[in-house]
């Protein structure tokens, strides 16, 4: 790799601080070279602490300036559109955080952006680039459980302290997240199913709003065809009991079993018994993601989440949430 491309980081956020941000440091290609967030005192923290060189301003300033290659938008979702246009309008390539956008419209419009001016955009639905997932991947690719029949997801969480108390949190309001938890969580493996089993063809849901402990929905259930003809099933729950997430992958010889959140083994069943594949996550997990960034952007190589897979996602939450 011959380029060293200087990043401009606008939000940088609890997300930013152990997932992300030391991942560009850590990309020999990369430099992590400014920051900027609406209060100056945390971006001014957040640089020292990281040894970021800029603090800018505001989100034009830092988006226009000579010295940034290339911008990643680490801010909540109805952020991301109109921060995505002036950046494709700098000409810069980009890394957005996901969802993509709270719409398919507006994922949509900044694909087709991008796309008209030849601009790399990529989206952090980092598990694409995961050895655990493709792990996985190469074992449904390689039939070790036969024909995938069916997918199924259960994914279970208890109402946290912050969701009782009432306080604002932007991931349940249904302005920014309509889908509250489901959107910031349930992109991502919806997301991952796409890259295992190839998209989606058709795609329905219900959702409700069972604790009426905020705007957005809190239940959500769906189910689906990928384009192979393989069937799926989800449920998503943000009141229940008890911490659970759970994916089962049913083929014709054996099934597998994994989290999409949780770091435990990949459990491949069959008729010879389980085999169990350990493979941890590394320190900062979108570190692989941010690697296949570079080797995207300095040697011309496919990444494997991109506005355009990512638009796709957006369209399947659309399509589970929709009245």
């Amino acid at each position: 790799m011959q380029k060293q491309i200087r990043w401009g980081m606008i939000g940088c956020g609890a997300v930013t601080e152990v997932k992300s941000g030391p991942a560009y440091h850590k990309t020999p290609a990369f430099e992590l070279y400014g920051v900027t967030r609406r209060n100056q005192a945390l971006a001014k923290d957040y640089a020292l602490r990281h040894k970021i060189p800029c603090v800018f301003a505001n989100a034009d300033e830092l988006i226009n300036c000579p010295d940034i290659d290339a911008v990643y938008i680490a801010t909540p979702p109805d952020s991301h559109l109109a921060l995505a246009l002036k950046v494709a309008e700098a000409g810069k390539p980009c890394c957005i955080e996901k969802p993509l956008a709270p719409t398919y419209q507006q994922s949509k419009q900044i694909m087709d952006t991008f796309a008209a001016k030849n601009i790399a955009v990529f989206v952090a639905y980092y598990r694409r680039s995961l050895p655990r997932f493709n792990k996985m991947k190469a074992l449904i690719d390689d039939a070790a459980i036969g024909s995938v029949r069916h997918i199924s997801w259960h994914l279970n969480k208890p109402a946290n302290p912050l969701d009782l108390s009432g306080t604002y949190n932007w991931r349940t309001d249904k302005k920014i997240a309509p889908g509250g938890y489901f959107d910031d969580l349930a992109s991502h493996g919806l997301d991952l199913f796409a890259y295992l089993l190839g998209e989606y063809k058709t795609v329905s849901g219900v959702a409700t709003n069972q604790q009426q402990l905020y705007g957005a929905y809190d239940a959500v259930s769906a189910c689906w065809q990928h384009r192979a003809g393989i069937t799926g099933s989800g449920s998503w729950n943000f009141g229940g009991f008890s911490r659970f997430d759970e994916v089962v992958i049913y083929g014709s010889k054996g099934e597998i079993r994994f989290s999409v959140f949780d770091e435990r083994d990949i459990s491949v069943i069959t008729e010879h018994g389980t085999e169990r594949f350990t493979i941890a996550n590394p320190e900062n997990i979108q570190l692989f993601h941010v690697q296949n960034m570079a080797e995207s952007l300095c040697n011309n190589h496919s990444h494997p989440s991109t506005a355009q897979s990512a638009t796709h996602t957006s369209w399947v939450m659309q399509q589970i949430l929709k009245p």
